[in-house]
């Protein structure tokens, strides 16, 4: 068994959409980034692969590479889940939280976990996503940037 940690923070800017878990949701800003600056992928996808000893996803799809530029963040979890699969892992499990003062996340939740167990090839009953304000405080409570970490488990099923 390996425990991952993953966190990502983007801005809030005019003119973006806001993708987060893969889903668009109806907000008059979005996140600044190379890709479509999807927090709560993102920090999935740093938290799989530090569980796998695979690096970050800055290693593997950096923002100097124009491939990349507004690329939907779930064909690069895809990539990483291949990724893990090639290793041996399994995900065990996914437990995140996305940290928005606005909009309010819930109604977005249960699709977030369509996307992502979809694109994993996991039970969305292995995915747990959270969401929560920071009460008005920093960044995210005053609507300058939205947040997101994850934590996982994998296993490998190498026979020792």
């Amino acid at each position: 068994m390996r425990v991952g940690i993953g966190c990502d923070v983007h801005k809030l800017i005019q003119g973006r959409p806001l993708i987060i878990g893969g889903v668009e949701i109806p907000w008059e800003k979005g996140l600044a980034g190379h890709s479509d600056a999807d927090v709560l992928t993102h920090a999935i996808m740093d938290a799989l692969l530090g569980a796998a000893g695979l690096g970050d996803i800055g290693r593997h799809f950096p923002d100097t590479d124009e491939a990349y530029r507004d690329i939907s963040s779930l064909l690069l979890l895809q990539q990483v889940g291949h990724m893990l699969r090639q290793n041996n892992y399994r995900i065990v499990n996914i437990d995140a939280v996305i940290l928005a003062q606005k909009p309010k996340m819930l109604p977005y939740i249960p699709e977030m976990k369509d996307h992502i167990s979809s694109v994993l090839r996991i039970d969305k009953r292995c995915i747990n996503i959270k969401a929560s304000t920071t009460e008005n405080l920093g960044f995210v409570g005053r609507e300058e940037g939205i947040a997101a970490q994850a934590v996982v488990l994998i296993e490998n099923g190498r026979k020792v």
